[in-house]
């Protein structure tokens, strides 16, 4: 066990459910993107471990489930790994339904706190550690914000989580921002120094709960749609505004890179470089 004696266990949880189409079927987290040919999800499992977590969960999905379990099988570096699936009803929707909803595929298994993030994405080494102390000293959620500015890509559009914050760092809003470019920023009432974050978040067992029959009306609701999404920061968001949970932010002196648009692994590993 990594923790100190008598601490409760820390999970990191990594989405990596969906191949993106942008990529032709290809699976992002795979490509070799560090200076040792480690894969993205290898690197950033790497930085991770030494925050001292004690165990890895996989959300996958159907495309996604054989091929990570072959690659990684039960353990990596000695940390056990589990598996959870999102699901979804092929013949009723166009998509899965979102990152709340993959999220969600761990209520079964989640007997923990934990930090969950995107398997696309290196956060920093020091970012998963602010997390993780928190959880070994608070009861609360928690979160890290990235200027805006800095976590834009060079070429193409990103989707980012914009953060509202009070006058002691603690979360009042989330809004999830579409089609974001270096160039529209004030069209959609953006500015540089606005705090975001890239699905990266520090919670407990008892939110996912929540999420979970958030999620169940969500899908009652909106049953007859095959594209509408369960977005994690809007859910969360809406569980702050209803006082059920306290999210605190931290900034970070890490540099976020990751790959969303075709080209960016070349720029990834460019930054990893210069980063050794």
């Amino acid at each position: 066990m990594n923790n100190m004696e008598n601490q409760e266990q820390t999970a990191i949880v990594y989405m990596v459910a969906g191949i993106s189409s942008r990529f032709e079927g290809k699976i992002k987290q795979f490509a070799k993107v560090g200076p040792n040919e480690e894969t993205l999800i290898e690197y950033s499992l790497n930085q991770a471990l030494k925050a001292g977590f004690d165990k890895i969960i996989f959300i996958v999905g159907n495309k996604t489930e054989q091929l990570f379990k072959e690659k990684f099988g039960n353990t990596y570096k000695k940390i056990p790994i589990e598996y959870a699936l999102q699901t979804y009803d092929e013949e009723k929707r166009d998509r899965p339904w979102g990152t709340g909803s993959a999220l969600c595929a761990i209520k079964d298994i989640i007997d923990c706190p934990f930090v969950v993030c995107n398997g696309d994405d290196i956060y920093g080494e020091k970012t998963f550690k602010i997390l993780y102390e928190h959880l070994q000293k608070s009861n609360k959620e928690a979160t890290i914000g990235y200027n805006l500015i800095n976590v834009l890509a060079k070429e193409g559009s990103v989707n980012r989580a914009i953060f509202e914050i009070d006058n002691e760092n603690y979360v009042q809003e989330i809004t999830e921002i579409f089609n974001i470019t270096k160039d529209n920023l004030e069209e959609k009432n953006l500015k540089p120094d606005n705090l975001c974050n890239m699905n990266f978040f520090a919670l407990r067992p008892t939110t996912v709960q929540l999420l979970n029959k958030r999620l169940e009306e969500f899908q009652e609701q909106n049953k007859d749609n095959r594209k509408i999404e369960f977005y994690l920061p809007e859910e969360l968001a809406n569980l702050i505004k209803q006082e059920k949970i306290k999210i605190k932010l931290y900034q970070t002196p890490d540099t976020w890179v990751g790959i969303t648009n075709p080209g960016d692994e070349i720029i990834v590993k460019e930054r990893l470089k210069e980063n050794q």
